[in-house]
């Protein structure tokens, strides 16, 4: 891959995720936990638990070769992206719950991510061409952490400039994703063919039980179904700017990213199917309920 693209395209593509989610950032965001908890540990739980327990099973299932199971239970492991906030305003969520489980989460991963990944390096017995240096990680973490900050400073002090920004910013992010995943793919054309037969199944059916796995059951938890719907999207829409900047800057392998740029394509298709089903199946559920 094109070492520009590496050295400037994918910091500058976090350091403008991380900012917009820092626009819509308020200290009210991280002390609502204390209103709601059961429903930011409900998704928490599902995101950090069940979530790598899943993807381990179809890694499993699938017996991917050893570096596209390593950046699958990446990918995994990666927290939400700030995308997930669009999808929950669209499809009527709890836009306040996305940020506030994006924010918390992406703090959470600092151990989290390199824990799983160096979980699966092992698994694969990797550990002699593929390490997972946590000190590497916290500071990848700190780079990432600072454009937040800078984002709740501007929302603070100039609000007004912040709402305009907004729309920007996710643009500008979505745009470069998308030249990142076509460079990935464009790295890999020798073998893109066999990378999709290989992961390509694994991460729509991964993305697909992600979704709806993340709505049914905070449900089940008796959480309401705007919470629901803004923890489906939260746990299906993962950071995959985040995950592909760590497999080709810390592991130093294209390969690795291979899974997150796939599903970085297949998440925004299923998320926009699977908002519209929810969405319409939550409001006939109202109608019924009023009539």
């Amino acid at each position: 891959m094109d070492s520009a693209l590496v050295t400037i395209g994918l910091p500058i593509a976090l350091a403008l995720i991380m900012f917009g989610l820092g626009l819509d950032l308020t200290p009210t965001d991280f002390r609502r936990v204390g209103k709601h908890p059961k429903a930011v540990l409900v998704a928490l739980g599902v995101q950090l638990a069940i979530l790598p327990a899943i993807c381990f099973g179809l890694v499993l299932l699938f017996d991917l070769p050893p570096l596209l199971g390593i950046g699958m239970m990446l990918l995994a492991a990666s927290p939400g992206g700030t995308t997930a906030n669009l999808f929950s305003h669209i499809f009527r969520g709890d836009v306040a719950l996305n940020i506030t489980l994006t924010a918390i989460n992406s703090i959470i991963a600092i151990a989290t991510l390199p824990l799983i990944t160096s979980l699966a390096i092992g698994y694969y017995d990797r550990s002699d061409d593929v390490s997972m240096p946590f000190g590497e990680v916290v500071k990848v973490f700190a780079l990432i952490l600072i454009p937040v900050g800078i984002g709740m400073l501007v929302r603070d002090r100039a609000p007004s400039f912040a709402a305009r920004m907004d729309r920007p910013v996710r643009i500008a992010s979505a745009v470069i994703l998308a030249i990142l995943v076509l460079a990935i793919l464009l790295d890999q054309r020798d073998n893109i063919l066999d990378y999709l037969g290989d992961v390509g199944v694994v991460a729509a059916i991964f993305c697909a039980t992600s979704l709806v796995v993340g709505y049914l059951i905070p449900k089940a938890f008796g959480i309401t179904a705007s919470q629901a719907i803004a923890s489906s999207f939260e746990i299906g829409v993962h950071n995959a700017t985040l995950a592909i900047f760590v497999a080709v800057e810390i592991l130093d392998s294209v390969e690795i990213s291979v899974p997150a740029a796939v599903y970085s394509i297949i998440m925004f298709i299923f998320a926009a199917l699977w908002g519209m089903f929810i969405s319409r199946r939550v409001g006939a559920t109202r109608e019924g309920v009023t009539a």
